[in-house]
């Protein structure tokens, strides 16, 4: 399998990604898919926890009426967890999902730091090739409490502008 690449812009600068084909192929090939629909685009990083991750992937945040809503939207599906000897380290593209391991759809994270207590309960699919300064930035976002009470919800919007694969 080639190791192929995604580019995530940013309203905030560019990243790159390098998939982990060998452990996870199915959620790549659900991250490839969407993203070449142009599903990310437009999207949101609507969560984000110093020291911790940054969220995005929620088509639910391309509508500013639907701010209650962001955190809950998917592609109107489910993958499965493709659980991984991966470990979750700054750098990581990870999938994002509810209490149930098999509830990911479209929505990832991408890890600001050592985020051990993750590994082998979320899908580890990816690691940043290029870009950590961006992540850094947008990590850095000044964030206000969000609906959940928790501090995360960016005070500014970082837009996804465009995901594409290759």
């Amino acid at each position: 399998m080639s190791n192929e690449t995604v580019t995530i812009e940013t309203t905030k600068g560019t990243m790159t990604v390098t998939f982990y084909e060998d452990v996870a192929p199915k959620t790549v090939e659900n991250f490839k898919k969407l993203a070449g629909e142009g599903f990310y685009n437009g999207t949101a990083f609507h969560r984000i926890m110093k020291g911790f991750m940054i969220q995005g992937g929620d088509p639910l945040t391309k509508d500013a009426d639907k701010q209650h809503l962001w955190g809950t939207g998917d592609p109107g599906y489910k993958i499965d967890a493709e659980f991984n000897s991966k470990p979750h380290q700054k750098g990581v593209l990870s999938m994002a999902r509810s209490a149930h391991p098999d509830s990911a759809g479209s929505q990832f994270f991408i890890c600001l730091g050592d985020c051990a207590f993750l590994d082998g309960q979320y899908t580890a699919f990816g690691e940043l090739e290029s870009g950590v300064e961006v992540l850094e930035e947008i990590g850095e976002t000044p964030c206000d409490y969000g609906a959940g009470g928790e501090k995360s919800k960016p005070a500014e919007r970082i837009e996804v502008t465009k995901v594409s694969v290759g």
